[in-house]
């Protein structure tokens, strides 16, 4: 083994047991939590992240990009329907980040659009990515990939139960 890719091993390692261990992502006073995408269907190409962003600042800030070596290209995205049909638009500017508010990107609303995946998302997996604020900055993340089936809304997780 050379060693670029002993260093490469080494280094996701030390992500995946870096998020084991952290909750929480913090950069200034924004707080990131709860980061998670579904697993892949067979022959899907496209995932959606989600999160929950916490501004504790006094003053309004800023999600404007994220960017994903797990996909060709990522994207802010939104839900807009018009005349009864729902559609994904990109979210041009960025997602504002009111002060002392939490922001929820959640199905059906705001969510992180990975596009062109570069290997499907497995269960259990980790994807990594940089989310980039305008006034706090930048922070490494990593979205925990949950099964195809998992709903937020659900109080419990019957995918966890043995039959």
């Amino acid at each position: 083994m050379n060693i670029r890719k002993f260093a490469l091993i080494a280094a996701l390692g030390l992500c995946t047991a870096g998020s084991a261990w952290a909750k929480d992502y913090k950069v200034g006073q924004v707080e990131i939590d709860d980061l998670w995408v579904r697993a892949s269907a067979p022959g899907q190409s496209n995932g959606a992240g989600y999160m929950d962003i916490d501004n504790d600042a006094k003053t309004a800030d800023r999600l404007v990009s994220v960017t994903s070596d797990a996909a060709e290209r990522v994207e802010l995205h939104t839900v807009q329907t018009e005349n009864g049909v729902s559609k994904m638009r990109q979210v041009e500017g960025g997602i504002a980040v009111p002060a002392d508010t939490e922001v929820k990107l959640s199905p059906g609303g705001y969510h992180v659009m990975f596009i062109k995946l570069r290997a499907p998302f497995k269960d259990g997996d980790t994807v990594p990515a940089t989310l980039k604020f305008e006034k706090a900055g930048e922070v490494a993340v990593q979205f925990k990939v949950k099964p195809a089936s998992h709903n937020p809304g659900m109080s419990h997780d019957h995918g966890a139960m043995k039959h």
